[in-house]
This record gives C-alpha cells, structure tokens and sequence, in this order.
C-alpha cells in the first residue's frame, strides 16, 4: 500500500508538471512550506524560498503567454525538453531512499509520463490555434490550469485517487495525440496542396 500511495503522488506531480511545472512544483514547495499535508521527509528540497518564488514568478508569466495564440506554442516549444526533465527530477525527489535501479526507473516513468501530457498539450494547442478564434485556446489553457491543481490535489491528499488519474489520463493523451497527429497531416496535406497545386493521391 506504502508503494502505491509513493507511486500516487510520485506521478500524479510528474504527469501535472508535464502541463505546467511551475504550477506544479510551486504547489509542492507551498505544501511543504505550511503542511497542508503530512508529506514525507524528500518533499523539504521544494520547500525554499528560491523554489517557491521562482516558481510562482514562473507560473505567472506562463499564465499570460499560455492564453495567447501562437505565443503559447513558442512557449511550449521551448519547454519541450524542460518539463520531461523536471517531471523525472520531481520523481526522482519525490520518491525518497531507493536503490539506484528503482530511480532510475522511477525517472523514466516520471519522464516519460510529463513527456505525453506535455506533447499532447503542445499537439492540441498547434490544431486549436489553427482555428480563427481565441476563445477555444482561452478555454483548453483555462482547463490544463484547473486540471494541474486538480491533480497535484489528489496526489497531495489522495494519493490512490491520483494513480488512477494518471493511468486513465495517459490512455487519454495517447488517443488525443494520435487524433492531433492525424488532424495536423491532413492539415499540412492541404497547405501543401494550396500551395504547389498538388492534387491529392
């Protein structure tokens, strides 16, 4: 039981920060910081005021940039390598004394897992943003927002809970992905199309 609730909380935060680590690791270090939670000892190395702060300040500045067309796909682009790797670092963190394999494989599975939200996150913004009207990337930025606090809640106090999040949200982002990928094709297709007056096969 001891495994799972880790495992609940482990990668419920890395699944969450592959949507928006700042958000994420600002709700850790807070949590340390006023003990919403009894969280285990690890969870102290998020419990600084250069984390908390530079999180926060972070997270506002990607709340803005995430509401703007275009903007927010830059953003997204430059963060394609930094929040697989600070999903598998909060893993790692998170996770506690464990032998060097268990790491190891806990990082890849915290990587891994912030990797998928965070290319489905990337993949939906690119189709929305296609689209002539802000109002539908307002609105998915606004749900990726609530669905972060959502699941850094549950890892925090529902550990169990957040497991089965991330395990059915995972299905989830590899069906969107493979949805977005299709629709960007067909998109690029027709550009293409457009463009050099190619006529589909």
């Amino acid at each position: 039981m001891d495994l799972l609730l880790t495992l609940g909380r482990t990668l419920g935060f890395s699944m969450a920060a592959g949507v928006n680590l700042y958000a994420t690791v600002g709700i850790l270090g807070l949590a340390s910081r006023y003990g919403w939670v009894s969280l285990p000892e690890q969870f102290k190395v998020f419990d600084h005021d250069v984390v908390i702060y530079s999180a926060l300040a972070l997270f506002v500045i990607e709340f803005v940039a995430d509401k703007i067309p275009w903007i927010d796909t830059l953003w997204d682009g430059v963060h394609t390598a930094i929040r697989p790797l600070g999903g598998a670092l909060i893993a790692v963190s998170t996770l506690g004394e464990a032998s060097p394999a268990l790491q190891g494989l806990v990082a890849l599975l915290g990587g891994g897992l912030a990797a998928s939200s965070h290319l489905t996150k990337a993949g939906t913004r690119v189709t929305v943003n296609a689209s002539p009207e802000p109002f539908s990337n307002w609105m998915l930025s606004l749900f990726e927002d609530a669905f972060v606090f959502a699941l850094a809640g549950l890892a925090l106090k529902f550990p169990l809970i957040a497991l089965a999040v991330v395990i059915v949200a995972f299905v989830v982002c590899i069906a969107v992905l493979t949805y977005v990928v299709r629709t960007l094709r067909r998109v690029f297709a027709r550009r293409r199309q457009s463009l050099f007056g190619e006529q589909p096969a």
